[in-house]
């Protein structure tokens, strides 16, 4: 997939001994095809501003915020759904090798990555935007659904009626007070 946004840095000629301020804003067409991309109606004001910081020992740190305003519509109503995005955006390159190694194995580190040559920040601003989107945007004026169905006449299901045991402890007081 082609990137619509890209802003490469190579670690090789970036300051070993300090930090090094980054900023990517997307200009107008670029949000538009980011926003088409991303099946969004619209983004406006999104940027990635923070720093790339050498170290611990070779790794590299990214740690920056991104800010965007999307416009998608109420999953309800389809009415437009105006939403800000403040994230914090933490990611560390590490030459080390970190395959998981067995059939089930957790991460220790979910913003662990290896250490590529060339970063493309662009990649890094679609994706942190991709994840921090709402899934189910819902305009204000749509109130919480009643979901509950019965037949007339009947009580709908409650949350101790569904439990497969809930009456079990009712049963057993019965059947004792029997004997």
């Amino acid at each position: 997939m082609k990137p619509i946004l890209s802003h490469r840095v190579r670690f090789a000629d970036l300051p070993q001994r300090r930090a090094t301020e980054i900023r990517l804003v997307p200009d107008a067409a670029q949000l538009e095809d980011l926003a088409e991309r991303l099946s969004v109606d619209a983004l406006r004001k999104v940027r990635l501003e923070g720093a790339l910081t050498p170290g611990p020992g070779r790794d590299w740190t990214l740690g920056a915020t991104l800010g965007a305003t999307v416009v998608q519509p109420c999953r309800v109503t389809t009415e437009p759904v105006t939403t800000r995005i403040d994230e914090p955006v933490g990611r560390r390159y590490t030459p080390e090798d970190i395959a998981p190694m067995g059939e089930e194995v957790e991460m220790e580190d979910d913003a662990l990555e290896p250490l590529p040559q060339v970063l493309d920040l662009g990649d890094v601003l679609e994706e942190a935007l991709a994840l921090a989107i709402p899934a189910f945007p819902r305009a204000e004026s749509v109130e919480t659904l009643d979901l509950s169905a019965a037949p007339a006449g009947a009580a709908p299901l409650t949350e101790e009626t569904v439990k497969p045991f809930a009456g079990l402890a009712d049963l057993k007081a019965k059947l004792e007070n029997k004997e």
